[in-house]
C-alpha cells in the first residue's frame, strides 16, 4: 500500500473555472516523488490541497462537478488500483497511511499537519513570521503536538537547528528571519518541517529562490536526512536538473493535466509525452563551448570600459551609531565590453552585479576618492564617451547608446500604461511637446510613423501588432519581458544591460528569450553585459565571463576557459554547484 494515494484530484474555482483536472498519483514510502511543470500547471494547487491549504475561492472536487470545500469524499476500496491506473472522473479522494484524508479540518487537520505531513514553501521570507523569532517559531510545533516542558523543546530545536547545519544555532534562536540570508531561512523551515519526523515532506519550489551554492548545500541536507529518517518527499520544481539529483521518479504536469509519469531516468532518457519532449529540450546544461571567432581574435573596438568602480556604503553601528568599517557593494572593479560581443557577469546574491549594472548605466554613482579611504579615480567610457561626470541632456544622449532591460517585466512595465506607451515612450521624451526636429536620426519624427515603428520592434521580438492596446496585466511572463527588450531597443542602443533577464521564466520561456536576444546581438550588432546566477545560460550564451564576489572581480577570461578549467576556488565552487 502507498504513503499516499491521490485519486481524480480536481480543484476549481468558485464559479467552477476547472484548473486542476483528474490528478491521480501515488508516493511510496522513502520515495520521492517529483512534480515538474511550468508556471500555471497546477503543481502548488495539487500540493496545497493535500494539506488543506487552498485558499479562498478554491475547492476540491470529483471529476463530473465541484463539490462544496471541506466535504469528506467517499471511495470504495475496489475503485482503488495499483500503480498509477484510475477511473477517470470518479470521487476525488488523498489516502494518507490508509486513512482518507481530504476535507479534514479543525483539529484532525491539524494534528495530521506537522506530525504526518510537513511542507517546505518556496520563499521562507514570505512563509516565516517576520515579527517572531526563528527559535519561537520552531518551538511552536512541538509546543502545539507535544507535552514537553520549555527547557525540552529548546534543547530540541537547537538539536535541529544543528542538524540542519546552520551555523552558531544560539544565535539563530535569537535571531529573527530578516537577520538571516535566504539559505539560513529555508534551514529554518527544513527544521520546523522535520520537527516531529514527518512521513511525508511536501516540498514547494524550495531551493528556486536560492543561490546555485546554497541550492546544492540544501539538497545535499535534504538526500542526508531522507535517507536517515526515511522519508517519503513530493517534490515540487520546474528545474530537471534537481529532479535528476533527487527523485526516484517523476510526473510531469500542464494546465491542471498530468502529461506523463514513470522513473526519473526513463522519462529523461525517453520522454513520450511532446510536452515533456519540449520541456527537456529547452531545459539548458553547464556546457562550455568553443570560444567564438569575435573572441579568438583581438577586438577591433571597446564600446565601453569601465575602471576602478568602487561603491561603499557607511554602516552605522553601536547605539550611538557611530561609523563603522564600510562595506563594499563594489570594489576596484574594471572591465571591457567589445562590439558585437556579449559578456556574462555571475555570481551568487550580494556579489555586486546589480550594483555594477547600476554604476555602468548612471543609475549609480561610484564613489569618488575621499579622505579616509583609499579609493582610485573611476571612469566609465561608452562608445568613447565618459560619462561619469555628464548631466542633464549630455546625460541623456549617452543613455541612449546603452539600454538596460530588468529582472521582472511586471515590475519594470508601468502597470497602467498600455504596451503602446511603454514602448513609445522613450522615443516621445526625445522630442517633448512635438519637438519631431529633437529627434536623432533614425527614430520616428510622426505619430503614424511612431506607430508603425512601435509595431516593427514588436515584430522583431516575436509579437503581433495586436498587443500595442494591451495593459502588461493582460500579458504573460515571457510576453512582457519580450515588450521590455522592445522597450529597450526603442532608441537604438547598441548596448544593452540585462540583469537576470530571464530568471524569472518558465524553462521554455526562458530558452525562447535566450534565442532571442541571440538573434538580435547577430542582427543589430548589439554588445550585451548579460548579469546572470545561472552558469548554464552562461556557456550558452556568453562570449566572455566575470566572476565576482563580495564586490570584486575573482576571475574573468572566455567562457570555455573559465567554466571548463577555472583557476580560482570561487568560481570551481560554482561550477561544481551546477546540478
Amino acid at each position: 500500500m502507498a504513503l499516499l494515494d491521490v485519486r481524480n484530484l480536481n480543484i476549481y474555482t468558485s464559479d467552477n473555472k476547472h484548473l486542476v483536472k483528474d490528478v491521480s498519483f501515488f508516493v511510496e514510502e522513502g520515495e520521492c516523488l517529483a512534480v515538474v511543470g511550468e508556471s500555471g500547471s497546477g503543481k502548488t494547487l495539487t500540493a496545497l490541497s493535500l494539506m488543506n491549504l487552498l485558499g479562498e475561492g478554491l475547492r476540491v472536487g470529483g471529476g463530473d462537478k465541484a463539490d462544496k470545500p471541506g466535504v469528506r469524499h467517499e471511495q470504495k476500496e475496489s475503485k482503488r488500483q495499483a500503480g498509477d491506473g484510475h477511473a477517470a472522473g470518479g470521487d476525488a479522494s488523498v489516502y494518507f497511511n490508509g486513512t482518507e484524508i481530504l476535507g479534514l479540518e479543525g483539529a484532525a487537520m491539524r494534528r495530521l499537519r506537522g506530525k504526518d505531513m510537513a511542507m517546505i514553501f518556496q520563499e521562507p521570507a514570505t512563509a516565516l513570521n517576520p515579527v517572531m523569532r526563528c527559535g519561537a517559531q520552531v518551538a511552536e510545533v512541538f509546543t502545539i503536538h507535544t507535552r514537553l516542558g520549555r527547557a525540552e523543546i529548546k534543547r530540541r530545536v537547537l538539536a535541529l537547528f544543528e542538524r540542519v547545519k546552520l551555523p552558531d544555532p544560539a544565535r539563530v534562536w535569537k535571531a529573527y528571519p530578516h537577520e538571516l540570508s535566504g539559505g539560513q531561512r529555508q534551514r529554518v523551515m527544513i527544521a520546523m518541517a522535520l520537527a516531529l519526523k514527518p512521513k511525508l515532506l511536501i516540498a514547494d519550489e524550495p531551493t528556486t529562490a536560492l543561490d546555485v551554492t546554497v541550492q546544492a548545500e540544501i539538497l545535499d541536507l535534504v538526500r542526508e536526512i531522507r535517507t536517515e529518517m526515511g522519508m517519503a518527499m513530493l517534490w515540487i520544481t520546474h528545474d530537471f536538473g534537481v529532479v535528476r539529483a533527487l527523485a526516484d521518479r517523476v510526473m510531469v504536469m500542464e494546465h491542471g493535466v498530468v502529461r506523463e509519469t514513470g522513473a526519473v531516468a526513463d522519462v529523461l532518457a525517453h520522454p513520450k509525452d511532446a510536452y515533456t519532449k519540449r520541456l527537456l529540450s529547452a531545459t539548458l546544461e553547464l556546457k562550455p563551448v568553443e570560444a567564438k571567432a569575435a573572441i579568438t581574435a583581438p577586438l577591433h573596438e571597446t564600446v565601453l570600459s569601465a575602471e576602478n568602480l568602487s561603491l561603499f556604503y557607511e554602516k552605522k553601528g553601536g547605539i550611538l551609531g557611530f561609523k563603522a568599517q564600510p562595506v563594499w557593494a563594489l570594489h576596484d572593479v574594471s572591465l571591457t565590453l567589445g562590439r558585437g560581443e556579449i559578456l556574462g557577469v555571475v555570481g551568487e546574491s550580494g556579489s555586486g552585479k546589480s550594483t555594477l549594472a547600476r554604476v555602468l548605466t548612471r543609475l549609480s554613482r561610484p564613489t569618488k576618492p575621499m579622505g579616509g579611504h583609499a579609493v582610485p579615480s573611476p571612469h566609465v567610457v561608452i562608445l568613447g564617451r565618459e560619462i561619469l561626470d555628464l548631466k542633464g541632456r549630455e546625460l541623456r544622449a549617452a543613455r541612449r547608446g546603452m539600454q538596460m532591460v530588468f529582472q521582472d517585466p511586471s515590475a519594470s512595465l508601468n502597470p497602467k500604461m498600455t504596451i503602446f506607451d511603454s514602448i513609445a515612450e522613450g522615443v516621445r521624451a526625445w522630442a517633448p511637446r512635438g519637438r519631431a526636429a529633437a529627434l536623432p536620426d533614425g527614430l520616428p519624427t510622426s505619430k503614424d510613423a511612431l506607430r508603425a515603428y512601435v509595431e516593427g520592434l514588436l515584430a522583431e521580438v516575436g509579437l503581433p501588432a495586436d498587443v500595442t492596446h494591451r495593459l502588461p496585466s493582460q500579458l504573460s511572463g515571457g510576453q512582457k519581458q519580450r515588450v521590455a527588450i522592445a522597450r529597450a531597443l526603442a532608441l537604438k542602443p547598441e548596448i544593452l544591460v540585462c540583469d537576470e533577464a530571464v530568471s524569472a521564466l518558465d524553462v521554455s520561456v526562458q530558452s525562447q528569450i535566450l534565442a532571442l536576444l541571440k538573434k538580435l546581438q547577430t542582427e543589430r550588432g548589439l554588445s550585451m553585459i548579460f548579469i546572470t546566477h545561472d552558469l548554464r545560460v552562461v556557456s550558452h550564451l556568453c562570449d566572455r565571463v566575470l566572476v565576482m564576489q563580495n564586490g570584486s572581480v575573482v576571475e574573468t577570461g572566455p567562457v570555455a576557459s573559465v567554466l571548463g578549467a577555472p583557476r580560482e576556488a570561487y568560481t570551481q565552487r560554482l561550477v561544481s554547484a551546477v546540478v
